[in-house]
């Protein structure tokens, strides 16, 4: 239960009262300026506590956007302020604080802007929603309580709530295919009482249904399996809408809706790949795990590239200039996201491919855009960062750092902080040792010492590659290039072994290493840091796991080697699913943000 105190009686007739009760609280009524404090010091620390102007004139929704959102520990609207346990010591100064520029006499008028003002020019961030049409407001006198009233009137605050559901920035599929009517289940979820974690689950279990019924091989079974996966993304939709009609945001419900995504798609692929080989014997595994890395990659060069520009200062570059121009021409706003195969389209394409073709048409034509969509995404990121002059900061560096994912192998080459010019840039390092074990592997002899010489060579050139910040302009395409190296490596050797189970293996271990990937980029979002170096140190790191695949391949023989895959994947996955769930669960008691993806369409 919240607590909202009013700054007296309100007007006759105004549902102030109401609107606070159904909106959670339990409204008091302050007879003063000194009754505020008395009635704020009664409430239970652990709940959340607003006071709210007894003059205030508004729509509901314009109260809830402002005193119920729980990602921010402070919020104000014209008339109201509110603030969370970890706010309140904040509320409490702040109304003393005005109590004494008064000399100690306060009247209730302007009580909650006064603390809200007051709050701000302390240590408190208090967010102020942007209420776009909805009216929120203190009229001074009958008159303007009139206007106010007849404002709100004019505003229908369901239709406002209903269209601000819907993701302010999204595919042209999601937008236009979607959301019209995604955005009435979502409703229809909240007026029931379903959480968007429920229907996130949904999704999930609907897709993974989906993956079962192309792994029939039948054509009855791929139809199905993609009609299930449209529903699937439709729910997928409809989660985010509903945490944000209903203002349901949480930490929990953050990391589950993104590493879903992930999950979702990536099962899809090993059903259609276990599809194939029942429909006719086909075998897809190399592609199904080649649209699994090459889909990590992309995501890993967005994450990258986002991170190193996050707080960089004169952030400014030709080319971004000539993006914001094009903004002002519609049809190439919805082109270049289109281009960039967004979940939304990426989804489609798959079901409606899966449903009339074959599982290799589905999975190739899907490997053909995502490569176009990557050398479209990763042309214009690398040509923002060399035609911009910005100053990138120890946050941003030691974030690239992490996502790098270096072991103590890699960890201790990087200690011998060798400061010599030809140890950069980075990202020539980290490409080159990449490209050199993928090549070798590609080429040489399988399981033959070249291979291992070239795995070695990776990882000090790992190590180097960290050996001094990540702040030059081109230094985010460091842990992309790893990704590459690791993922690319485990494929052609998988490849190369030939014999049954290899790659389906191999499938398994991207997969667990890329959830780990996943889970240090939301954990950075999120401002709680990256996993602990234990972890990191327990699985290998990205350097050491690279050497473990590469000395299997040598040293045991092909059949073997399925069972040394196979193992890694269980060893990595019980580690990082163990500690990931148990850091999630448990996010919000340690005041982790509930960080909801509001602009990434992909």
């Amino acid at each position: 239960m919240s607590t909202a105190i009013l700054t007296g009686q309100p007007v006759p007739g105004s549902p102030l009262e109401g609107d606070l009760r159904s909106l959670g609280f339990d409204v008091r009524v302050a007879s003063d300026a000194a009754d505020v404090e008395t009635l704020l010091a009664a409430v239970p620390g652990d709940q959340r506590i607003a006071v709210v102007d007894a003059r205030f004139v508004g729509h509901v929704h314009a109260l809830r956007l402002g005193l119920t959102d729980p990602r921010f520990a402070a919020s104000a609207v014209p008339g109201a302020v509110t603030a969370k346990p970890e706010a309140r010591t904040e509320l409490t100064r702040a109304l003393r604080a005005t109590a004494g520029t008064a000399g100690g006499v306060v009247t209730l008028d302007a009580l909650p802007h006064d603390i809200a003002t007051a709050m701000e020019s302390g240590a408190a961030d208090v967010h102020r929603p942007d209420l776009g049409t909805l009216v929120a407001t203190v009229p001074s006198d009958p008159q303007a309580r009139n206007e106010a009233r007849q404002a709100v009137a004019a505003v229908d605050d369901e239709a406002v709530r209903l269209r601000t559901a819907v993701k302010s920035r999204d595919g042209f599929f999601t937008t236009y295919c979607i959301s019209p009517y995604s955005r009435y289940l979502a409703r229809w979820c909240a007026r029931r009482g379903l959480t968007p974690n429920q229907v996130t689950t949904a999704s999930l279990l609907t897709a993974l249904i989906a993956a079962g019924c192309a792994a029939t091989g039948t054509r009855g079974g791929f139809v199905a399996a993609g009609l299930l996966l449209l529903l699937s993304f439709v729910l997928d939709c409809t989660d985010g809408q509903l945490a944000r009609y209903s203002l349901q945001y949480s930490t929990l419900g953050a990391w589950l809706d993104a590493t879903f995504d992930r999950a979702k798609e990536y099962a899809y692929y090993a059903g259609l790949a276990l599809g194939a080989a029942n429909a006719n014997g086909d075998d897809v595994w190399a592609l199904a795990l080649g649209a699994m890395v090459l889909q990590t990659c992309r995501h890993v060069v967005d994450f990258s590239f986002n991170e190193a520009n996050h707080d960089a200062t004169a952030n400014t570059s030709p080319t971004a200039a000539l993006s914001d121009k094009l903004d002002s021409v519609g049809w190439t706003v919805w082109l270049r996201r289109m281009i960039v195969l967004p979940i939304g389209e990426r989804w489609a394409m798959i079901a409606v491919l899966t449903a009339l073709t074959t599982p290799r048409i589905t999975l190739v034509v899907l490997l053909i855009g995502c490569a176009l969509a990557a050398c479209y995404t990763t042309a214009g990121r690398v040509l923002r960062s060399l035609t911009r002059k910005a100053t990138r900061t120890d946050r941003a560096a030691h974030a690239l750092e992490e996502l790098a994912d270096n072991g103590p192998l890699a960890d201790a080459f990087a200690a011998l902080r060798l400061r010599v010019t030809w140890l950069r840039p980075a990202p020539v390092l980290a490409f080159v040792g990449g490209a050199v074990v993928v090549a070798v592997a590609l080429t040489a002899p399988y399981g033959g010492p070249a291979v291992v010489a070239a795995a070695a060579l990776y990882v000090a050139l790992s190590g180097l590659a960290l050996i001094m910040p990540l702040k030059a302009p081109l230094d985010w395409l460091v842990p992309p290039f790893f990704r590459a190296a690791e993922y690319g490596t485990i494929l052609v050797l998988a490849a190369r072994a030939d014999v049954n189970g290899a790659l389906p293996a191999a499938f398994g271990l991207v997969g667990a290493v890329a959830y780990h990937h996943y889970d240090t980029v939301y954990r950075i979002k999120g401002g709680t840091g990256a996993p602990p170096r234990w972890l990191v140190r327990t699985i290998g790191g990205q350097d050491g796991r690279t050497l473990v695949v590469v000395l299997a391949a040598a040293l045991l023989p092909a059949t073997d080697f399925t069972v040394a895959l196979t193992a890694l994947a269980v060893a990595v996955a019980l580690v990082v699913l163990v500690e990931s769930i148990s850091f999630w669960v448990t996010a919000h008691k340690r005041g982790a943000p509930a960080v909801h993806d509001e602009g990434e369409p992909a």
